[in-house]
């Protein structure tokens, strides 16, 4: 038998799952960049990364989420399990409602963060980004009404962005659609029947105007054919992971593998992360029962965060990837680190994410920056301003009714 690094490229292929969507995807990738995504092929960009970023910013885009994790949780004890795994108040979200959070080991290091859905009193379905059936069952241990259904499998979705997906859903006959507030759930028959449900939700990680559309599989290219039917005057198109990642680092949003471990994960110590360390303590609910990490959190909350995840305009334009950060331009005592970082097109700055000691926040920040120019490496040291909000956040993102186009 082969070895992993002896086997083709073809049959490495051969192994990954397609998703639902894969058949008018692969018709459109015409670079044929695909990366993985939990066993899925995935696709990287399909012509252009920076073509379809500017349709996620212009236009509207469709990105595959089918690889996500989707799980049921449902039963009389469906929330109170939920309100002790995460350190969110669950009680607070109402039906048809989305909110964003994430769950801890005992030790209060971040293990995965997603979206918990509001389906009914007693239903609740959650996505992430990595496998945590495990962990979800080891945290409904001890409560009797309560069961855990992994629906990966058997639940298509689709996020469509841009400031031209409310009128490409309008024009696609979803009524009232543009009454849907941030964060909130609607049902309509999919194509006029009743018996098909086509479930939307006004979510997304593009920090833009958008929507999350979620379909039963076997529905799935009906739905792609539906909407890029209606999508074609307004210049609909399939975006990748690297369009993706663009558009989340302007909003200011943190991907796992490059902002986070996850903390079941790693093997150093402490290489793992708290949501303290990762600037979401507004996710970290103490008003509210026992939750998994509730005492190490409150502890470093007191005590305040070894480490801060920080947004920063960096002077020039060379990227800053992979950079250290110092306190002076000397380079004199290394303080942090950059997680991500790129050119915006619409910010028009050289932005970045970064992991700080929180005790340098105040001082002085140097990034240290590596670039190649015509075969030559040059090296630069740059100023570097802490930025406090996401770096665009535009209106339309979040009005109600979206405006027109």
């Amino acid at each position: 038998m082969k070895s992993h690094n002896e086997m083709s490229v073809t049959q490495l292929d051969e192994q990954l799952r397609q998703t639902p969507f894969h058949p008018r995807q692969q018709a459109l990738n015409v670079r044929d960049d695909w990366t993985v995504w939990n066993g899925f092929k995935f696709a990287n960009s399909y012509y252009d990364a920076e073509y379809e970023y500017f349709c996620i910013r212009n236009s509207c885009a469709t990105y595959d989420i089918c690889p996500m994790q989707k799980y049921y949780i449902s039963g009389k004890d469906a929330e109170a399990m939920l309100n002790r795994m995460v350190t969110r108040d669950v009680a607070k979200l109402n039906v048809d409602r989305v909110t964003y959070c994430c769950w801890c080991t005992d030790e209060g290091r971040m293990i995965d963060d997603g979206a918990i859905f509001r389906l009914g009193p007693d239903s609740f379905m959650l996505t992430c980004g990595s496998p945590c059936v495990a962990w979800f069952k080891k945290s409904a241990f001890g409560f009797s009404d309560v069961t855990i259904t992994d629906m990966s499998d058997n639940i298509a979705a689709l996020s469509f962005q841009g400031p031209t997906s409310c009128e490409v859903l309008k024009k696609m006959g979803l009524d009232g659609i543009e009454t849907l507030k941030p964060f909130g759930i609607m049902h309509f028959p999919f194509n006029g029947d009743d018996s098909k449900t086509l479930m939307v939700s006004r979510t997304g990680f593009t920090g833009d105007l958008g929507y999350e559309l979620w379909i039963a599989p076997e529905l799935a290219l009906d739905l792609w054919d539906t909407l890029y039917s209606a999508g074609e005057d307004y210049n609909i198109h399939p975006y990748g992971e690297v369009a993706t990642n663009m558009a989340r680092l302007e909003a200011g949003f943190i991907m796992p593998g490059l902002e986070f471990n996850e903390a079941l994960k790693t093997v150093h110590f402490q290489y793992d992360h708290t949501p303290f360390q990762l600037s979401l303590g507004w996710l970290v609910d103490f008003k509210k029962p026992h939750f998994n990490g509730r005492k190490a959190l409150l502890k470093e909350k007191q005590q305040g965060p070894e480490y801060t995840l920080i947004k920063l305009d960096i002077e020039g334009n060379k990227s800053a990837e992979e950079a250290y950060l110092y306190n002076n331009k000397k380079c004199d005592t290394h303080i942090g680190y950059i997680t991500s970082t790129m050119w915006s097109p619409i910010v028009k700055a050289n932005i970045a994410l970064a992991m700080i000691e929180t005790k340098y926040l105040k001082g002085d920040i140097w990034a240290e920056i590596y670039y190649t120019k015509e075969l030559r490496h040059h090296h630069i040291v740059m100023k570097c301003t802490v930025v406090k909000k996401p770096f665009w956040t535009p209106e339309r993102a979040k009005i109600t009714p979206p405006l027109k186009y």
